[in-house]
């Protein structure tokens, strides 16, 4: 019978590392790395999307709208390491960088973020290093979503290792406000920057707004469709007692 592979740290893998913790970054190393981490989010979006078709399928419901999925360039990972007054060493870089990976799941209502959260926890071999619920807690910009930071296992030929993976749930409307946020920022500006600032926090407040009254609606779309099953119901009963 064949032998599972080890479960291990990515930072263990010899062959990726070359035997070293404190490795300066090499280009031919760093795209080996980064096609683990693209393995990972593979695996992740998968189990994601598998989510999603069950739910049409058994409760005819779109849980989720679409996925998006990212892997981070060199150049990214260098700036914000820099920023950090990190080393960029592969340790370093695996050990304090968690949005390498990036998974995006954009979801109809705030109600099927916390839905989704429960699902991607649950799933088997997931570990929840972190969460942050940027819902109930928006930053200062406004921004709004639920972060989650993954390790994802990852077989290969020799190993079987977790990869971090992070994953941010957001409804549509708070996907708009964000993809439109920094484009709508003045770089070389600073009061214009400034004076836009205070308008999208006052556009996400209205995006909340957006999705609470969507999640009103939706409320009684159910009741509505509930009253017309039991009125169904009740029509057919008194038709068949004469």
């Amino acid at each position: 019978m064949p032998k599972h592979p080890k479960e291990e740290s990515l930072l263990k893998i010899n062959n990726f590392l070359q035997g070293k913790e404190e490795v300066k970054v090499e280009e031919e190393t760093f795209k080996k790395l980064m096609f683990i981490y693209s393995v990972a989010m593979k695996e992740l979006v998968t189990k994601v999307e598998i989510l999603k078709e069950e739910y049409k399928m058994f409760y005819d419901y779109d849980l989720i709208d679409h996925i998006n999925e990212r892997i981070k360039s060199k150049e990214s990972i260098s700036k914000k390491m820099t920023k950090k007054g990190i080393d960029f060493t592969y340790s370093k870089m695996i050990e304090n960088i968690n949005d390498i990976a990036g998974v995006r799941v954009i979801c109809p209502l705030k109600k099927d973020i916390y839905t989704i959260r429960k699902l991607i926890t649950n799933l088997p071999g997931i570990k929840v290093l972190k969460e942050k619920d940027y819902i109930t807690n928006p930053k200062k910009s406004g921004y709004s979503s639920y972060h989650m930071i993954l390790e994802v296992p990852v077989t290969l030929s020799k190993n079987s290792v977790y990869v971090k993976v992070e994953v941010q749930i957001r409804t549509m409307a708070m996907d708009f406000w964000a993809s439109l946020e920094h484009k709508m920022k003045y770089k070389n500006n600073k009061d214009a920057s400034k004076n836009v600032s205070k308008e999208l926090v006052q556009c996400a407040k209205i995006v909340n707004k957006l999705d609470n009254k969507m999640l009103l609606l939706n409320s009684w779309k159910n009741k509505i469709r509930i009253n017309h099953i039991f009125r169904k119901n009740l029509i057919y009963d008194l038709f068949y007692e004469f």
